[in-house]
């Protein structure tokens, strides 16, 4: 009976070390991200100390984004709240703002400085919010991010300034190697067709030409004369292929495709770009650097320019 109770202790105490252990090791902090690039952001310079929750999962449209009960539950619940801003999270913005009256909220898309945005065409003040389109411009984001956790956790200010070296380092390569291979397609093929202008930030960084259906916002209408008028591109112009979206419906590009066809063009899909959102959870194409790898690599070889066909670090997923 002795040895069975000490056996007890010994057990217990066991126990209790190791929740001692996992105490120690917990994050230090907890943050809620509006979208899935924010949360990539977080989580790859925050590391282990902070623990991220995005909103927004893969397929999940960002403009047209309402809260639910359990995402204020656990945006009043965390340490701070990364959001977009850029009118991106047009319908969560007015609660977020709300919100930043009480918790530590930061709009950390708008740590671009303005020259570098690109205005809305029809409000007057607002700006385009693709940024993440362009890894020259994310960098801003991520210092952002970088700087509200520091603020939030200064004991953390060491380790956040490592992961964001470690992280900038790896978003340089995926800006030259977009640079390299994008260059490859010819000037008369850098068209870029797609179902919403999420990419204007893209052809402004890479010199593509980019032709949206919708607006900047997928909550903007399609009408019947700008899918007539890209038609009358895609036929004079010549142009073979045409991007789907992982978050926007396809009618319209299929509509576009059906258009050529009754004139006596053959359009094609070039393939799906992620635009307001990254690929599944818990893969490469589920990070900021391979979606952007996978858009990269996918318009060059669509367009008939020279990548490789699993992207610059060969970890695409075979026929991405």
């Amino acid at each position: 009976m002795k040895y069975l109770h000490a056996s007890g202790v010994v057990l217990a105490a066991a126990g209790g070390m190791t929740a001692w252990t996992r105490a120690l090791a917990a994050p230090a902090l907890s943050v809620v991200a509006t979208t899935s690039m924010i949360a990539d952001a977080a989580r790859q310079v925050g590391g282990a100390r902070v623990a991220v929750t995005a909103l927004m999962g893969p397929g999940v449209d960002p403009h047209a984004y309402r809260q639910t009960r359990s995402d204020i539950a656990n945006m009043l619940r965390v340490d701070a709240v990364l959001w977009h801003g850029l009118y991106l999270e047009a319908q969560l913005e007015e609660f977020l703002l709300d919100l930043g009256k009480h918790k530590r909220v930061f709009a950390v898309g708008e740590a671009v400085p303005r020259d570098r945005l690109i205005a809305h065409s029809d409000y007057a003040n607002r700006f385009d919010p693709h940024i993440w389109m362009d890894p020259g411009l994310w960098r801003s984001v991520v210092l952002a991010v970088r700087d509200a956790l520091s603020e939030i956790d200064p004991a953390g200010a060491d380790a956040y300034a490592a992961g964001v070296e470690r992280h900038l380092e790896e978003v340089d390569a995926l800006n030259a190697y977009a640079a390299e291979r994008l260059a490859t397609v010819p000037a008369e093929r850098r068209v870029l067709v797609t179902a919403h202008d999420a990419f204007n930030y893209f052809g402004r960084a890479f010199d593509f030409e980019v032709l949206g259906i919708q607006g900047i916002s997928t909550e903007s209408e399609a009408g019947l004369r700008r899918i007539e008028e890209l038609v009358d591109t895609l036929v004079t112009r010549g142009i073979t292929a045409v991007f789907v979206e992982s978050s926007v419906s396809a009618r319209n590009v299929r509509a576009l495709i059906e258009g050529a066809a009754a004139r006596g063009h053959t359009v094609t899909i070039g393939g799906e770009l992620f635009s307001d959102a990254m690929g599944p959870t818990g893969t490469y194409e589920g990070t900021y650097t391979g979606m952007i790898d996978h858009n990269v690599t996918g318009i060059a070889r669509a367009l008939g320019g020279d990548a490789p066909a699993r992207g610059m670090q060969g970890r695409l997923a075979a026929g991405s």
